[in-house]
């Protein structure tokens, strides 16, 4: 089963300094039938407006993932860590017993990213974060795991949940293929350039929710960047 989840459906707030859509239910947009899938439990769409962001705020048991589709983040928490994140490029951000962050764009353009928080695997443990380029031309033509819980996955930014979050890059024409284990759950959004999953068109930043047991084939209509999360 995939649901198609088009752009125009989601959860939207402008706030002015964002402009942010909610695949799932978050702050005050709610639907009881998208409070998360499986342990995924937010996917944000978010344009920061240049020279403004998120000022401090707590967060605690969430593993949060920032996936930078154009421009760059700028992070600060009560760690101490400091970094910029640019557009391909990937943060993770373990909340455990308890962090402050703040996320500014200090461009001078518009900054444009996935925001998706996944429930751990237990809840507490010692805050971390941490940042890495991924270009984006290591991806061509495959699916390659920017973060990840498994310890297999050595070169992958390190989360607390048993869920890796996947990202390819595709030429129209090209294809790619993901099996979803039974009892699993997958969601996919193309950051940009139409997909047809299964022969089913998805434009760019359309939700696709996969069901465990299904394997998919992911086909690029046009030229496209796919991040892809697999999760309990």
């Amino acid at each position: 089963m995939i649901e198609k989840r088009p752009f125009e459906s989601l959860g939207h707030a402008d706030h002015g300094w964002l402009n942010a859509r909610h695949h799932f239910s978050f702050a005050g947009y709610h639907d009881p039938a998208r409070m998360g899938w499986g342990a995924i439990r937010v996917w944000n769409d978010d344009e920061i407006a240049a020279d403004s962001g998120f000022p401090p705020h707590p967060h605690r048991d969430m593993e949060i993932i920032t996936y930078v589709r154009s421009g760059a983040i700028t992070h600060q928490d009560s760690m101490g860590n400091k970094g910029r994140t640019e557009a391909g490029d990937v943060q993770v951000m373990s909340a455990g017993t308890g962090v402050r962050h703040a996320e500014y764009n200090l461009e001078r353009e518009t900054t444009t990213l996935f925001q998706i928080w996944i429930e751990p695997r237990e809840k507490g443990g010692a805050p971390s974060w941490g940042a890495k380029p991924f270009p984006r031309g290591d991806r061509s033509g495959r699916f390659v795991t920017l973060a990840s819980g498994f310890a297999e996955d050595a070169d992958a930014l390190r989360i607390r949940a048993d869920a890796r979050v996947m990202g390819a890059t595709l030429k129209a024409g090209e294809q790619v293929t993901h099996s979803v284990g039974e009892g699993r759950h997958a969601y996919l959004v193309s950051a940009a350039g139409a997909v047809a999953i299964n022969g089913e068109r998805f434009a760019s930043r359309d939700g696709a929710a996969l069901s465990g047991g299904e394997t998919v084939t992911i086909e690029a209509l046009e030229d496209a960047e796919i991040v892809l999360v697999d999760s309990e």
